[in-house]
């Protein structure tokens, strides 16, 4: 009996032992368990299949993946993290897959405190991940009666595969730090590639959107930015009555299927958060830019990106409502009218 007893009881310390073991350290997977890259992160929740409809997400960006016939779409997520979905038919998607996780040595002299809107890019056989690191870090200038103005900017980093792991290319932000910049994105215009981003209006009170060179393996800026329009040049844009301000949120470029170069991009109209189109007159980043009279979407939903199915379809993804924590990813497919984009559908419709 004593033999028997002495036995139960070490079998119930070896339980406890490796359940604590278990709590104290998560990152360490089973014996035997497979290793998967993206997904040696703190909190990394078990892979499910969803609709995007079932969970929260917001300023998320879909990369078509030609390699592996797939489709992915990355997002903020939970703490300091990039979390990645896969799908092949863009109603079920299986993750999350941790791509990205900022930690203290990630940005120098300023604490991460969030990931804004990442976008994922494939570019010279490599994938880049735009997006913005927030800090409560406060700038030099403050003002009376107004919100902190914090380092906030957009960097870039890469990675050899769509689920990462993705890895800065330096410790400071690759927009310039004096600037409070965000929802940065890239494009290539007679292979030189740029990124253009918004300068918030936190900081200058009427939001722009701006442009920058890149290096060509995109590690670093060249030269300095330059302003393409600002906020309140739309017809539509609304002034928020406590600021006095106006926001620009979102760019995504698409050339026109007759050849014109248009912007989505996001501000707040009569109905809220709102997607409009501008065109450069020039048909290149130089403009000048346009404002189109009517906005693409009014239905309190925003931050715009396009994409096409494997069908060749034209895509729009944006997350609607605009309020926390109702936000939504939804598709809608588009029609290029060679003047602008509009919306035909809801996708899956219903």
């Amino acid at each position: 009996m004593t033999r028997l007893f002495l036995a139960c009881l070490l079998a119930i310390v070896g339980t406890c032992a490796a359940s604590n073991a278990a709590t104290e350290n998560p990152r360490r997977p089973a014996p035997g368990t497979p290793v998967d890259v993206t997904r040696q992160f703190e909190g990394a929740a078990p892979l499910t299949t969803k609709k995007l409809t079932d969970f929260r997400m917001r300023d998320a960006c879909v990369l078509v993946d030609e390699k592996e016939q797939r489709y992915v779409i990355v997002a903020a997520g939970r703490g300091n993290t990039v979390r990645a979905y896969t799908s092949t038919d863009l109603v079920h998607w299986e993750g999350p897959h941790i791509v990205f996780e900022a930690d203290a040595t990630t940005w120098k002299d300023a604490e991460i405190r969030g990931i804004w809107a990442p976008e994922l890019h494939a570019y010279r056989g490599k994938y880049y991940l735009f997006l913005t690191f927030n800090t409560s870090t406060q700038h030099s200038e403050q003002w009376r009666n107004w919100l902190p103005r914090v380092k906030r900017a957009s960097s870039i980093l890469v990675a050899d595969s769509p689920l990462g792991p993705f890895k800065p290319f330096s410790d400071k932000p690759t927009l310039p730090e004096d600037m409070m910049t965000l929802d940065g994105t890239l494009w290539v215009e007679d292979g030189v590639p740029w990124m253009i981003y918004c300068h918030e209006w936190v900081q200058i009170v009427v939001g722009t959107m701006a442009k920058i060179r890149l290096a060509d393996d995109l590690s670093a800026t060249v030269d300095e930015p330059t302003r393409l329009f600002f906020a309140n040049d739309a017809p539509w844009a609304k002034r928020n009555d406590e600021y006095g301000s106006y926001v620009t949120d979102g760019p995504w470029l698409h050339r026109s299927k007759t050849d014109k170069l248009l912007m989505l991009w996001s501000g707040f109209g009569e109905g809220g958060y709102t997607v409009a189109v501008a065109e450069s007159q020039s048909g290149t980043l130089a403009g000048p830019w346009v404002q189109q009279p009517e906005p693409v979407f009014t239905e309190h939903g925003g931050h715009p990106m396009l994409f096409r199915r494997f069908d060749g379809q034209l895509m729009m993804s944006l997350h609607m409502p605009n309020r926390p924590p109702e936000e939504r990813i939804q598709f809608f497919e588009m029609e290029d009218t060679g003047d602008t984009v509009r919306v035909l559908r809801k996708f899956p419709e219903g």
